[in-house]
């Protein structure tokens, strides 16, 4: 069973309805007890970084996902929820999450009529290192981003897929048995089941 994390700054309902397609079983819960039982947990997230780990303080599950992670049962991050697995944002002054050593930046750019800020819209992400998720993409793979910030001062062996828009970025990033995407799989179609489904797989 898959645990969503559901703190009100989600697309909870997208990600479980594809989950559904795919045959795979999910929970929406906040409750800690449903998330520690759960083989697998996803935190998605949709708003700014203060507000989210401000929530995940009010509702007690910082502590409840650290415990989840020392269990070594898969976490996945989504779009925010990535973003939460580091350990600081520009965005905010609250400290991340900390499961990967990065670090959020704002997008800057000179040329503001090409690239716009938020990063919004359909873009092909490379491969950089293997695991099982990026095994399990169709290539190329394109996904759905909608995002103002990125993870920077990160080491390259845990950048998983990068992307391109205006500079290099990690699109998703793996430790152990954590991983993060910048994009949402919830939105990108076959791109997105294929990605959801070798999550749901990983032991």
């Amino acid at each position: 069973m898959i645990a969503i994390i559901d703190y009100g700054m989600g697309n909870v309902h997208s990600i479980a309805n594809m989950l559904t397609h795919l045959n795979i079983d999910s929970l929406i819960t906040k409750d800690a007890s449903e998330i520690r039982a759960a083989s697998h947990l996803i935190l998605p997230g949709v708003g700014s970084f203060d507000q989210a780990m401000h929530s995940l303080e009010e509702l007690g599950l910082i502590d409840v996902i650290h415990q989840f992670h020392a269990t070594n049962k898969p976490i996945l991050g989504i779009c925010l929820g990535m973003q939460l697995l580091g350990q600081s944002s520009e965005e905010g002054t609250n400290a991340g999450l900390g499961l990967i050593p990065f670090h959020n930046k704002r997008f800057s750019f000179t040329d503001s009529t090409k690239y716009r800020i938020p990063h919004m819209g359909w873009n092909t992400v490379t491969i950089t290192n293997n695991n099982a998720l990026t095994r399990a993409l169709l290539d190329p793979s394109r996904f759905y981003f909608v995002h103002s910030y990125y993870a920077a001062d990160i080491d390259d062996s845990f950048v998983m897929l990068t992307c391109d828009y205006g500079i290099s970025f990690a699109a998703a990033v793996h430790k152990n048995n954590v991983y993060g995407v910048q994009f949402h799989p919830e939105k990108s179609h076959a791109f997105g089941m294929a990605l959801l489904q070798a999550f749901a797989e990983v032991a």
